[in-house]
């Protein structure tokens, strides 16, 4: 009896105390510019389609390779300075290959339909998060120690996608070794969210999810171990997938994981069109897709789908903004009238410990018994640890090289060290959060969960509520594929959106049903169109 009472006066204390650092913030940045303005909205017809549209008229020799090169380096000029998404281009080096595309197709040897089997994005541009290798372009995920380290192969997903055709433009932006949800460093700077400039991107694959919302990609490559792919594409509006565990190989990216966290970590496709998130899915995995049944067709009526408004109240998590309850409700409205399916309405205590299970998994030993490495080791980029409490302090005098959210997950994840005992008992927890979805969703079930409890914040807003990832950070440690699609904008022009999640190697479940709600709630918007 006496916990849930410490919890909930722990809860308004949190509570209380992030309104009043809220407002200081305010009080303490009285002349700082508001920009609410987005993006000039994208016009070119080019623009405005998908992956494989555009694959299908390049085929087709209905539109030069060039000329979609040309139109997206084009956008990239006039929308990166606003939002500072791509920290790296390869414009020359696309262009000449969009012109080899070009050379084979005028030669004539080889038919649509060999091309479309091989090559399935020949001549689309695609970009990649800084953190993996890009031949050529700079690997530092935000490291001000890296900055000088250029890749010199490209990462595995990045040859499989070069490999179907895509031409790559540059890499973008991502968060301090890609463990925060505000994608900002001290080497690239911070970037911004291209329906309100003055809001965040997300991260840790935020410059991803920027510079495709801004119509400046047509598709890229994200990896996500707490909602890095979710966070970004839920913030900007667009489609991201997070794969069963193991679909599609992480090797060639800085950090790797190491331990159990290699179960965790999971790279997938984020787009602006739902319609080539299977087919990038397929091309990213390579051989292992035959371990889902991405071409199952997907009938709604038949799906069983679950939901959740939120997670029952954690003390350390915001309250989910009204704006995203109601565009909850007006999706399960949706599914009830037009397909008669009955959305039930269950209650999953565990969801409130989201964060601590993610915390304990996470500090967890690999099978093999050795501990993963710590954040600390890789913020010395593995030459010297960093010592969080005096590197605290050395930020306090404005001589620190790393950013304060970095600084605080290494004094966290030394106190989660501490208390192994807890630790047991959430990993169990954990353990049993996974059998209690398992025995839910089976084989054609759909859970419906707020990808963030809050609509895309201002920036640095997010170090006054840390723990907020903790909606999407759960799926990672439990494995489970999830979808996150958007609904529409909200009164203020940003974006809403929902994570469907589905069972074990059922990845076709929730992206069948974004594919659906793409037609239903309009999917993509474009930013700065009436």
């Amino acid at each position: 009896m006496a916990r849930p009472v410490l919890e909930r006066c722990l809860a308004l204390l949190l509570r209380a105390v992030s309104r009043l650092l809220l407002v200081l913030l305010a009080l303490f940045q009285p002349f700082r510019p508001r920009n609410w303005r987005p993006v000039p909205p994208a016009v070119r017809p080019l623009l405005l389609l998908s992956g494989l549209e555009l694959a299908r008229r390049i085929r087709r020799r209905q539109v030069k390779c060039v000329d979609v090169i040309e139109a997206y380096i084009s956008r990239i000029k006039d929308v990166n300075p606003i939002v500072n998404a791509l920290v790296a281009e390869r414009f020359a080096a696309a262009l000449k290959e969009a012109q080899q595309v070009d050379n084979r197709l005028a030669e004539g040897s080889e038919d649509e339909k060999s091309l479309e089997e091989s090559v399935p994005y020949l001549g689309v541009p695609f970009t990649v998060k800084e953190a993996f290798a890009l031949e050529g372009s700079p690997n530092s995920a935000g490291l001000v120690s890296r900055k000088n380290v250029i890749a010199l192969t490209d990462a595995a997903v990045v040859t499989n996608l070069r490999k179907a055709g895509a031409i790559p433009l540059g890499v973008t932006n991502c968060s301090e070794l890609c463990m925060w949800y505000e994608s900002s460093n001290h080497l690239y700077g911070t970037t911004r969210n291209p329906y309100n400039v003055d809001r965040i991107a997300g991260g840790s694959s935020g410059g991803e999810g920027s510079i495709i919302a801004a119509a400046g990609s047509v598709m890229g490559v994200g990896s996500d171990i707490g909602g890095s792919i979710r966070m970004p594409a839920f913030f900007n509006g667009i489609f991201g997938h997070k794969p069963t565990t193991g679909l599609i190989p992480n090797g060639g990216q800085f950090p790797d994981a190491t331990g159990l966290r290699m179960e965790f970590l999971c790279t997938g496709p984020m787009c602006r069109y739902a319609e080539d998130l299977i087919p990038m899915f397929k091309v990213m995995a390579g051989p292992n897709i035959s371990k889902v049944k991405l071409d199952e067709e997907v009938f709604i009526r038949k799906v069983k789908f679950y939901s959740m408004e939120h997670d029952g109240g954690s003390p350390i998590v915001s309250k989910v903004d009204n704006e995203l309850i109601h565009a909850h409700r007006r999706l399960i409205e949706y599914l009830e009238v037009q397909f008669g399916v009955q959305v039930q309405q269950v209650k999953i205590h565990k969801m409130k410990y989201a964060f601590q299970m993610w915390s304990a998994m996470m500090s967890s030993p690999g099978t093999d018994g050795k501990e993963p490495e710590s954040f600390k080791d890789l913020m010395g980029d593995c030459r010297k640890e960093m010592k969080p409490l005096w590197e605290l302090m050395k930020k306090i005098l404005g001589l620190s090289q790393h950013t304060l959210p970095a600084i605080g997950l290494g004094i966290v994840e030394d106190l989660a060290k501490v208390n192994r005992r807890s630790n047991a008992k959430l990993i169990n927890m954990c353990q049993n959060l996974q059998a209690e979805f398992s025995s839910l969703l089976g084989d054609d079930g759909v859970f419906l969960y707020p990808s963030h409890p809050k609509i895309a914040p201002r920036h640095h807003h997010p170090k006054l509520m840390p723990f907020n990832f903790a909606y999407t950070a759960i799926f990672n440690v439990i494995g489970l594929p999830v979808t996150q699609c958007p609904l529409g904008l909200s009164k203020d022009g940003l974006p809403l959106g929902i994570q469907l999640v589905a069972n074990h190697h059922n990845d076709h479940l929730c992206l069948g049903v974004a594919q659906h709600l793409e037609s239903a709630f309009g999917g993509w918007r474009n930013p700065g169109a009436p």
